[in-house]
């Protein structure tokens, strides 16, 4: 019951092995004798893997502008910063402004004229979609959040509704007891 050897067959060479492709030579590092026979055994598998496997192309995906006709538009006015966010009905975004992104740094960034710049920059931003239909939500307690929905109303959108986010505290958690002295 002697196996049978085909001499045109490479040797199967272990991970920690270096081959010296110039020469035809196998050069072995220091290791212990089983993970010699258990690396020969994963390198036949690996082999068998790798002559059945075929290559996977991936399609490039086309870039398909959709055309969304309603969305909501989000306004976040803080004391420091004026954010809108442009999204669709489902709320994936589709462009967004602040006014730290354009450029306003410091107190100017809170101000009236920096909100209707950030609307503006947003509006030019979503245009691509033919977005015509809006939700509005106005969130925080900032003077850009009436601004803001000036200039998107100028910008020529259809405000479906207005509705103010802002949230109100109602007496929240309860208070630590007293500390005994």
């Amino acid at each position: 019951m002697s196996e049978k050897v085909d001499k045109n067959l490479p040797k199967p060479v272990s991970p920690t092995s270096k081959v010296n492709q110039q020469a035809g030579k196998i050069t072995k590092t220091k290791s212990s004798k089983k993970s010699e026979s258990q690396s020969e055994a994963e390198v036949k598998n690996n082999d068998k893997v790798e002559k059945t496997s075929i290559p996977v192309v991936k399609k490039k995906r086309k870039n398909i502008r959709r055309q969304v006709r309603k969305g909501r538009a989000y306004i976040k006015s803080s004391y420091n910063n004026t954010l809108v966010l442009f999204t669709d009905a489902h709320g994936n975004s589709l462009a967004w402004s602040s006014a730290g992104l354009l450029g306003f740094k410091g107190a100017k960034k809170a101000t009236t004229y920096a909100a209707n710049q950030v609307a503006i920059d947003a509006n030019e931003k979503v245009q691509k979609y033919g977005l015509k239909d809006i939700e509005v939500f106005v969130r925080g307690v900032g003077s850009g959040r009436d601004a803001a929905l000036r200039a998107l109303a100028q910008k020529g959108y259809n405000i479906i509704g207005i509705k103010d986010t802002t949230p109100v505290p109602h007496n929240g958690c309860r208070p630590k007891k007293p500390r005994r002295v």
